[in-house]
């Protein structure tokens, strides 16, 4: 995939995967609909991620969780597609690695200690401006008025949503939610500037980019640490889950959306992680959404589906209507 700006298309436009057979367009709504849903599924994974901490993993070990959660899958996938990086893409994949893996991983969790998780999930969802503000400056494209708009509409829903009247704040928990989402955000405006080189996959550039996440964390866990903990069957299954649906899987889903879809459309997904917590936690609990809940999802979600269209930009829904006839 070229490196140099280019305008962003619309679904429907979506680029195809530069992998080993090069070039091409996604064609028609459903396969640009089909492609969103599967990108969808990595942050509804990562949704998962609080409940599966506290109900199954031993607690005070949130730097192990990360680890189990990207090394042993980014090996994985090393083994499975036997593709290394070349040239300038040693550092590129390091960058990329340190930034979507270790640096989210390790702040998220440092928030996630200091902040209630209604606070830290309504941080979260502040990345779809975060991104859009990014693609501006690195990717050099048009502001969209409408998927800023929608952005910040997404985050008052989810704040709606899991922000409770007596949530306490923390100033070093707030930066450092704020922080992880910001580095989530550049690594995915990154990661779509500098695509794939020919003939590599999102598997590939998964395991890259866990591997080489999971080796920054490596040292931070041996630190602060220690030794692992004492695993019992609980503590397994929920490494497995974390370190396949919500790791290696997710990330090749993932990947794989960020090189079709436009990068701001792409950022919009991740309400989607907050909204599945706060699901999980009120199932797990039984407790119904009052009135103010249900509005707010019901806002996050019109956010996250209108993200995914830009009326502002009547050439490109034009080719569309030519793709679809």
């Amino acid at each position: 995939m070229s490196t140099s700006p280019q305008r962003e298309l619309v679904p429907a436009e979506a680029e195809r995967d530069p992998g080993p057979r090069g070039g091409g367009r996604a064609r028609g709504a459903g396969g640009a609909v089909a492609l969103i849903a599967a990108t969808a599924l990595a942050p509804a994974a990562w949704g998962t991620t609080y409940a599966v901490t506290t109900e199954l993993l031993p607690p005070g070990h949130p730097l192990f969780a990360a680890l189990m959660r990207s090394l042993p899958g980014g090996l994985l996938l090393l083994l499975l597609t036997r593709v290394l990086p070349r040239g300038a893409w040693w550092w590129k994949a390091a960058v990329l690695g340190a930034l979507n893996i270790a640096a989210v991983y390790t702040l998220l969790f440092v928030a996630a200690e200091l902040l209630p998780g209604g606070v830290a999930g309504t941080l979260a969802a502040v990345q779809p401006i975060m991104v859009a503000g990014l693609a501006v400056a690195v990717l050099r494209e048009r502001a969209s008025v409408w998927r800023i708009g929608w952005g910040i509409a997404g985050a008052a829903g989810v704040g709606l949503v899991i922000l409770g009247p007596s949530a306490r704040l923390d100033g070093v928990g707030v930066l450092a939610g704020l922080a992880g989402a910001g580095s989530m955000a550049l690594g995915i405006v990154l990661t779509k500037h500098w695509g794939r080189p020919a003939g590599v996959g999102p598997a590939s550039m998964a395991g890259w980019q866990l591997t080489a996440g999971g080796l920054v964390l490596l040292p931070l866990v041996l630190l602060f640490e220690g030794a692992p903990p004492r695993l019992d069957g609980s503590a397994v299954s929920g490494y497995l889950w974390l370190g396949t649906v919500g790791g290696f899987i997710a990330h090749v889903l993932w990947f794989r959306g960020i090189g079709r879809l436009p990068v701001t459309a792409t950022g919009m997904l991740v309400l989607l992680s907050p909204l599945v917590s706060a699901l999980i936690g009120a199932l797990m609990l039984g407790e119904a959404f009052t009135p103010g809940q249900l509005a707010g999802f019901g806002l996050a979600l019109a956010a996250l589906l209108a993200g995914q269209l830009d009326p502002g930009r009547p050439a490109a829904a034009r080719e569309v209507r030519k793709v679809r006839r």
